[in-house]
């Protein structure tokens, strides 16, 4: 079975997407950092450092410190595809970001939108 291609994208490449989205419907890239944060374990640091090395997503989700243990709580679809039903393990995490974005800019309330309530 051939790989997707969205594997190879490079972090910095879709980041700005995330950012401009989020921005578009009067959030911040500071919420954004703390949603990849809270997903991945990086640092603020670290992940500027990801961003600024070119990392594809493949290696960014890889070598990501701590993925957080409350993303199975991430319900929904996106691109018309229920995230919680996708098999393949990176393709879940690209996806899980992906609709805790589009939460931040529908207007969710940070605190639900990082699950708050999870440990």
């Amino acid at each position: 079975m051939d790989e997707h291609r969205v594997y190879a994208y490079s972090f910095a490449s879709v980041y700005p997407h995330y950012v401009a989205k989020a921005e578009r419907k009067g959030r911040s890239k500071a919420e954004v950092d703390e949603i990849i944060r809270w997903l991945t374990g990086y640092s603020q640091k670290q992940l500027d450092d990801q961003i600024a090395a070119g990392i594809d997503l493949r290696g960014f989700f890889g070598e990501a410190p701590a993925l957080n243990a409350a993303r199975d709580q991430i319900k929904g679809v996106v691109c018309g595809v229920r995230v919680e039903e996708i098999a393949e393990p990176l393709m879940r995490e690209i996806r899980y970001l992906d609709k805790l974005i589009d939460e931040l800019a529908r207007g969710k309330a940070m605190e639900k939108i990082l699950r708050a309530s999870a440990p």
